[in-house]
């Protein structure tokens, strides 16, 4: 039996036949070992591990896919310019959740930008020849078009914050609403009455929903909101500045501004500087996400804590469970499940 391992070894990359002669079993033990099947004994275990471990045999991963009518490849899809998505701390906490979630796993992770049509045109001809099990899909507007592509190509799909209240594919998110409560209560608590609030990209459902905990946070503090208060941004830091210029002009009397990201604040706080106010002192200032941005800045911004890198890690766990499901799509949708994780407030300086 040596001449089999001497073989495997110099000859190339051993064979399950290999593996099966070394241990005195057959070739379906041995996959059912390598397989984690439990319908083997443990001492034939033992045998097949051991002979794996003597002639140094790796699975071969893609033709165990093939055969499973898989490819052990997930695709992150982010519908932005790369440019946003290298620029805001959201997506590399989100990149560095799903890492985790995947690493114990054989499943290789491809990332995949589709800010354009050009890219979302190749992005569909791609998903449609089933190169991948599934999609995580990052940032998604309301009039986007994929989440509905992927439904009919009936791709297992997670999405990271649903579209609306009526979603229809299994999602990630946090709190929005409850954040953005805290957010304003906090700044009611520390005296502000007349409190700004510069909102994301208004197609995002997230954003929608931070617009709305603000507004009911101050009417149930007897001072309803006033529209001119509300000033539309995009979650970018120029779109941060702009916005906070703009309600200067309208209400230079403004004590106080909840920005919807900590990008968003960052640009807010360059405008603030410009008109010569003080933070806190003159107007007191909370961001949202709790990134590194947030503690670097000066003076370090309050800020909406949200677990984005336990939201990638639950996406992926529930992803997996999906491309393990194997039950026809139409019986799946009955099983759709929208996570909405808890949020905190992380006081500092700012206000």
């Amino acid at each position: 039996m040596a001449s089999h391992g001497a073989r495997g070894r110099g000859g190339g990359r051993p064979t399950l036949e290999e593996v099966a002669a070394r241990a005195g079993v057959g070739r379906g033990t041995v996959s059912r070992v390598i397989n984690g099947s439990p319908r083997v004994s443990d001492a034939t275990r033992a045998l097949v591990e051991a002979a794996v471990a003597e002639l140094g045999y790796v699975p071969n991963t893609a033709a165990r896919a093939l055969a499973a009518n898989r490819t052990d490849a997930i695709a992150l899809v982010v519908p932005e310019p790369e440019t946003r998505f290298f620029a805001e701390p959201y997506f590399s906490d989100m990149l560095r959740g799903v890492g985790a979630a995947l690493s114990d796993t054989e499943m290789q992770l491809l990332l995949i930008f589709a800010g354009s049509d050009r890219e979302r045109q190749r992005l569909a001809d791609y998903l449609a020849a089933h190169r991948v099990d599934g999609v995580l899909l990052v940032s998604v507007h309301a009039d986007d078009p994929l989440p509905d592509m992927l439904a009919q190509l009936e791709i297992p799909a997670v999405i990271s914050g649903p579209r609306s209240a009526a979603e229809t594919l299994t999602s990630v998110d946090s709190d929005n609403y409850g954040g953005a409560r805290h957010a304003v209560e906090h700044l009611l608590g520390r005296g502000r009455r007349r409190i700004a609030h510069i909102t994301g990209r208004l197609d995002v459902y997230g954003a929608q929903r931070r617009v709305d905990g603000y507004r009911d946070a101050l009417r149930d503090a007897g001072h309803p909101a006033d529209d001119l208060m509300i000033e539309a941004g995009d979650f970018s830091e120029e779109g941060g500045r702009s916005a906070m210029t703009a309600l200067l002009e309208r209400r230079p009397d403004l004590d106080a501004v909840f920005a919807a990201s900590d990008v968003t604040a960052a640009g807010a706080r360059h405008a603030l500087r410009e008109a010569g106010r003080r933070i806190p002192d003159d107007v007191a200032l909370v961001g949202y996400d709790d990134s590194a941005i947030a503690r670097h800045m000066d003076p370090p911004l309050t800020s909406v804590r949200q677990p984005i890198e336990e939201m990638g890690r639950r996406m992926i766990d529930l992803l997996l469970a999906e491309v393990a499901d194997r039950r026809p799509p139409a019986s799946r949708e009955l099983d759709r499940r929208q996570v909405v994780l808890a949020t905190e407030l992380v006081e500092r300086a700012s206000s």
